[in-house]
């Protein structure tokens, strides 16, 4: 009885703390800036050289961690953000799926497929703030150039993988520039940088460092153009990763070819986690060829998936799903053969978010948001609440919970009575 009074007099001050977090924004219209740098791991910040990210943290709310959604993959997370749903509701279940209801294969580069919205559920953030009378503009983030509902952005660019970050930067600046009525007021920008470095050479190779580097330069450019032009007491920073990165070796191979035929599969994904689907043969019959045949790989049904995964039964998940553990990696003898031997393993990621090393980044601040704030890890699906709190709109509806970030935030009146 003790332990259940506690509860609920913690969970009646974290409400109170929310009251009037929403929509009481500061007098001047608030602006959000959500930039992610893809594939930033927790811990970069602590151990790598990152002097924007820091000042913004030191002045700001910074987690331990921000947790991704399953499965820790890019997709999947970057619109988890921006509409407060897990996968299961906004439907992008993976990087790679297959719908019997929708031709086509959605994968990364097929952009004829995942231009169709029929892919794209909920209602991302951009849309929340447009149709509250908020100008937006994309410079890039998963969706934002997909004609959701039969709407874009109110600006928003084309993804170009091979954009150079400073042109990315050019972009945001150039729309702060804006006049007053014209400027967009939520802005996404994204870096890719420091995810494919971590790819390429793991979470601990000094192209993680330069990466690191090279994006917090840009960060920095964004901080000093806001301040250059008298923005600061309004713009608000949310900063943010959708993943970690473990780091693999060619000692942790899980063959798939030693299991099972691959002419009987149809694989959907590989790599830290396999989904397939069978050819010719029964669900059973490959579920039984690869369930308990490798210690370090997990093997389910797909209708059978643990509910803290969130997808068992969903139509776009595969007939089976197997997840290695942390660092392990599932390939085909086919794709050994054709890699360079000499070539490093280097990191992935979409391991269970349970592990730290899936753990992304969550920096915010800006003139509503508390000073030096250390906050527990937290669930990436709040992180809608809390930008729609910072511009003062109204949430559709999602999974998050604005009591999980209403104590981050300052009072408007506290605010206002600094001007």
């Amino acid at each position: 009885m003790r332990v259940v009074t506690a509860w609920l007099i913690t969970a009646a001050l974290i409400l109170s703390a929310c009251q009037g977090t929403r929509p009481a924004p500061p007098a001047a219209s608030p602006t959000v800036v959500l930039v992610a740098f893809d594939g930033w791991r927790w811990d970069y910040l602590d151990r790598l050289e990152a002097p924007a990210l820091r000042g913004l943290a030191a002045r700001g709310v910074r987690s331990e961690g921000l947790i991704p959604v399953f499965p820790a993959l890019t997709f999947p997370n970057h619109y988890t953000l921006v509409t407060g749903l897990r996968p299961a509701r906004h439907g992008i279940v993976s990087n790679t799926m297959l719908d019997p209801a929708i031709p086509g294969r959605f994968s990364l580069s097929n952009t004829a497929v995942t231009s169709n919205p029929a892919w794209w559920g909920g209602e991302p953030i951009w849309h929340t703030a447009t149709r509250q009378g908020v100008k937006s503009g994309t410079m890039f983030w998963p969706g934002s150039d997909v004609a959701i509902g039969g709407k874009y952005p109110t600006y928003w660019r084309q993804f170009e993988h091979t954009l150079p970050p400073a042109e990315r930067t050019n972009q945001v600046l150039e729309w702060l520039r804006l006049p007053e009525g014209e400027r967009p007021r939520l802005i996404t920008l994204y870096y890719s940088d420091v995810d494919s470095a971590g790819h390429d050479g793991g979470p601990d190779s000094e192209a993680v460092r330069e990466a690191v580097e090279r994006v917090d330069h840009e960060l920095g450019r964004l901080v000093e153009g806001v301040d250059a032009l008298g923005l600061a007491s309004r713009v608000h920073w949310i900063i943010v990763s959708d993943h970690g990165m473990a780091p693999l070796s060619a000692d942790r191979l899980i063959q798939l070819d030693d299991f099972v035929d691959p002419a009987t599969l149809q694989v959907v994904d590989a790599g830290p986690w396999l989904t397939v689907n069978p050819v010719g043969v029964s669900v059973d019959a490959i579920y039984d060829a690869l369930h308990g045949k490798h210690p370090h790989l997990r093997v389910f049904r797909s209708a059978a998936l643990p509910p803290q995964y969130g997808l068992a039964g969903h139509p776009r998940m595969p007939a089976i799903v197997a997840l290695a553990d942390e660092g392990w990696y599932v390939v085909s003898r086919d794709r050994l053969a054709r890699r360079d031997p000499d070539e490093a393993w280097g990191g992935a990621h979409g391991f269970d978010p349970a592990y730290r090393s899936m753990r992304g980044l969550l920096v915010a601040a800006g003139p509503r948001l508390r000073e030096g704030l250390v906050v527990p890890p937290v669930e990436n699906i709040h992180v809608y609440e809390l930008m729609c709190a910072l511009l003062g709109i109204t949430p559709a509806p999602n999974d998050g919970d604005i009591a999980a970030v209403g104590p981050w935030l300052r009072a408007a009146e506290e605010v206002r009575s600094e001007k």
